[in-house]
């Protein structure tokens, strides 16, 4: 049996990338994906930006059960946890599920200090100059935006002079 090598980031599921090709005809200049829906036992293809899009790949510490996600899928019920991992959708390094409290503790604490590092990293880019220069640019443009919404829509709106007319004040 093939093994999954990833997931679908909404709908989870087991699939494995079997191949790439380069596009032809209308998809010239495209890589695309063949894989296999290891649930269906379907083959399909797809484009490389839908496939990075839309599927992840699976970790050596995912939970085998829920592929990471966390949640009850044999069950089919989203507000459960799931029974293998505890819910973290992470197990050892090894690969098994936790077996006592201790070893839970280590799977958690690894994911916590993998949150922890990915936090220092956005906030060091959220830092940069240049990055806060773009964020005070977005704001700016989106405030003027609003502005000249709000004064279009108050000058297409009704008034309250004789016969809807705006009066100004000249």
């Amino acid at each position: 049996m093939t093994q999954p090598t990833h997931t679908h980031r909404e709908s989870g599921g087991k699939y494995a990338e079997l191949q790439q090709h380069q596009g032809t005809g209308p998809l010239e200049g495209q890589w695309l994906i063949i894989y296999e829906d290891l649930d269906k036992g379907i083959q399909s293809g797809t484009t490389q930006d839908d496939w990075m899009q839309n599927w992840r790949p699976l970790l050596i510490d995912d939970c085998p059960v829920c592929l990471g996600s966390g949640h009850d899928h044999i069950k089919g019920n989203k507000d459960r946890p799931c029974g293998h991992c505890y819910g973290l959708g992470k197990v050892r390094t090894d690969g098994e599920a936790a077996t006592d409290m201790w070893e839970l503790a280590t799977v958690a604490a690894d994911i916590i200090t993998r949150q922890e590092h990915e936090l220092r990293n956005l906030r060091r880019i959220a830092q940069n100059p240049a990055v806060q220069a773009l964020l005070e640019q977005q704001r700016q443009h989106a405030i003027d935006e609003s502005t000249a919404r709000q004064e279009q829509e108050w000058r297409r709106g009704k008034g309250h002079g004789p016969h809807g007319q705006r009066h100004t004040g000249d």
